[in-house]
């Protein structure tokens, strides 16, 4: 029988997460936001890994190894050298922790005001979206399928 996938990280890939993940995205004074190791947000990220939970896992051991133990607990000029590696070397699994990070952080209300952005899901009220040129689509409309029709 296979063994189900553990669902939650263990406290040291935690650490090593939110260690990451204030580097990819940093507090700013000048915008007044929190970066992405804040408690609000980082409590998100965790809690929203779900189905890339085994990415994260792999991503977060792929970091120990470039780190020779925990990330967490390097120096922070080594840290930021072993997430620049990280970045152009940790593939798909780093991929799918980004798009994590990235919706979550953007979730918080506090990042959506600092960006002129009312706090709010879009619907009912919706958001407006500025006309572009419909004109520019004119050769796509003008070629021949690239579809296959089905009888």
């Amino acid at each position: 029988m296979k063994a189900m996938p553990q669902t939650t990280l263990t406290d040291a890939e935690a650490r090593d997460l939110r260690a990451l993940v204030g580097l990819m995205i940093p507090a700013s004074t000048t915008y007044k936001v929190p970066g992405a190791d804040d408690d609000l947000i980082f409590a998100d990220i965790l809690k929203s890994l779900e189905r890339d939970t085994d990415d994260a896992r792999t991503a977060l051991a792929q970091l120990a190894t470039m780190s020779g133990g925990a990330f967490a607990d390097l120096p922070a000029d080594r840290r930021a050298e072993v997430a620049a590696t990280f970045k152009t070397e940790g593939g798909a699994p780093l991929f799918a922790l980004n798009r994590v990070v990235l919706l979550c952080y953007y979730r918080d209300d506090r990042v959506m005001r600092s960006l002129g952005q009312e706090p709010r899901s879009p619907f009912p009220k919706g958001h407006v979206v500025e006309q572009g040129d419909w004109s520019l689509l004119e050769p796509v409309k003008k070629r021949a399928p690239i579809y296959r029709k089905v009888p």
